[in-house]
């Protein structure tokens, strides 16, 4: 990998202490790049943010609506969840809906991210449920008991849903599914590896489906309106920046967090931007603290926040760093800017 450049800086007084390189992709649905950072055709994996776009084979074929899954329910198949109560009620009642319970789940146990539950846990260890990908894993059950597949190994790579889970992404993205590098995330589901700027193709087409097929465009509209009206079920209610981004922008952008400084956003259809946008970023260091930051600075210079907005996501850009008695010593700011045309 060439080096890529800096896109966030962190401070500590008068001076920049370390730096966080990456790049940024800003594509349309037909593949046209109206701005960049660095070189996007890295090829990293999606982690997380393939989470909406894992759960269209579910609607396609008509599972969905075979197990009455309301919006709320969908939304927490998109999620990389705090751990909430809002949440494991959610996945419960998904697995409940198709007759499974939480043993089938596969995606293993960690510390939820909601300190509060954190709090609550008092060293117990954590339900499978608090899982952030328990949404996503009830998802693949439910694809799972829709299709008359064996749920035993459904994050198998080879299982007939993960096949069609792969087409899917591939036809997002606009790359033959040959092209798509596979691992394993660290719920144990595959993990998609391809190039920046065709992930941002792929949130592009999420977020406008025109031109795909109609089944196919029907179901990424159901899941953009299901994160759109549900962000605190994709994320969480404290401390989310996709939440935070999804609330302040009146139904107008997507965000999706994933792991190792992976982000992704889809800008809907506006005046401003007719044919919509779709928008990746990578940390290439990985680190997670850089990616909010270069998130919001990026819907920023793409002209897509007022005054209002960038207040209500003031803490998230720069944002503050403090010591262990709270004191702001420096902070985390952009350091780039978009080659946007002239």
């Amino acid at each position: 990998m060439s080096q890529q450049p800096i896109l966030v800086e962190v401070t500590r007084g008068p001076i920049t202490e370390s730096i966080h390189r990456g790049c940024i992709a800003v594509v349309e649905p037909d593949g046209n790049v109206i701005a960049r950072v660095g070189d996007t055709s890295f090829v990293t994996y999606m982690r997380s943010t393939a989470k909406p776009i894992q759960m269209l084979p579910l609607i396609i074929n008509g599972g969905a609506d075979r197990f009455g899954f309301t919006e709320a329910e969908l939304a927490v198949m998109a999620a990389s969840h705090s751990g909430e109560p809002i949440h494991t009620e959610q996945v419960a009642s998904v697995l409940n809906r198709i007759g499974l319970d939480k043993s089938y789940l596969h995606c293993g146990v960690h510390v939820p991210f909601d300190k509060t539950v954190q709090a609550e846990l008092a060293g117990r260890t954590p339900d499978v449920l608090q899982n952030n990908c328990s949404g996503k894993h009830s998802g693949m059950l439910a694809q799972c008991m829709a299709g008359g597949f064996d749920p035993v190994n459904y994050e198998s790579p080879d299982h007939p849903i993960q096949r069609q889970i792969k087409n899917t992404l591939a036809t997002l993205a606009g790359i033959h599914e040959n092209e798509i590098k596979i691992g394993i995330d660290g719920c144990s589901a595959p993990v998609f590896g391809m190039p920046v700027v065709a992930m941002a193709r792929a949130y592009a087409r999420l977020v406008n489906p025109a031109g795909l097929d109609s089944t196919l465009s029907a179901a990424c509209k159901r899941v953009v309106t299901a994160m759109l009206d549900h962000p605190e079920l994709i994320a969480g209610t404290n401390n989310r920046v996709d939440t935070d981004i999804m609330k302040i922008g009146d139904h107008t952008v997507i965000a999706k967090v994933g792991a190792e400084g992976v982000y992704t956003m889809g800008v809907l259809p506006s005046e401003k931007y007719p044919n919509g946008l779709g928008i990746a970023i990578k940390i290439e260091d990985g680190n997670d603290r850089a990616t909010a930051p270069s998130a919001i600075e990026t819907l920023d210079q793409l002209g897509l926040l007022n005054e209002s907005q960038r207040g209500r996501l003031s803490s998230w850009r720069p944002k503050e760093i403090k010591n262990h008695r709270g004191i702001v010593i420096g902070e985390l700011k952009p350091a780039f800017r978009l080659n946007l045309p002239t």
